[in-house]
């Protein structure tokens, strides 16, 4: 019995190096134009999803879904997240196939995470990833309006929705420069 617990301890320690090896001597592909893996997708995104769930903290978002709350979002949506994740006119973000892991593109896929997640995203971004931190270029009130926006961007009132349409379609994807009013 002594021998099988040595060979798996043994067996586990020759996996970790192995797997350690192979990343520190740059046999991971570090291309972001490539597909999004099977290992990736079944590993890495659900950790993510798991750690988001682990850290953000369970708080309520202080704001309503009042049309000036949903058009700040909505601006500072289309200017700072759009050509990532996409727009009302523009469903895939122009920069979408050209970061690894591949954003969301919620125009396709509505943000279904809570509210507290999302704005913990916002917050503090993804590592390694495309997705910045914001808590340095927007407060606490702008992030929480971005959320509010991501959560009722599947349902957005027509005023909102048509104040949408027409922002970007003067002004193109990344929209209006005045996000901070």
């Amino acid at each position: 019995m002594r021998k099988f617990w040595l060979g798996c301890i043994v067996a586990t320690v020759i996996l970790l190096v192995t797997g350690f090896c192979y990343v520190r001597f740059g046999f991971v592909n570090p291309r972001a134009d490539t597909p999004v893996n099977a290992i990736d997708r079944s590993v890495a995104m659900p950790a993510l999803d798991a750690s988001v769930d682990r850290r953000a903290p369970e708080i309520q978002n202080p704001l309503q879904p009042t049309d000036a709350n949903l058009v700040a979002g909505m601006k500072m949506y289309q200017q700072q997240c759009s050509s990532c994740h996409g727009g009302y006119s523009h469903h895939q973000g122009m920069l979408a196939d050209a970061l690894y892991p591949r954003p969301p593109q919620f125009m396709e896929d509505s943000p279904d995470m809570p509210e507290n997640q999302n704005f913990y995203i916002l917050q503090h971004g993804i590592r390694y990833s495309g997705m910045p931190a914001w808590k340095q270029t927007y407060n606490d009130q702008q992030l929480w309006q971005i959320t509010t926006f991501l959560s009722h961007m599947d349902k957005l009132p027509p005023s909102v929705s048509s104040l949408w349409k027409a922002a970007e379609s003067n002004s193109g994807p990344l929209g209006p420069a005045d996000t901070h009013n």
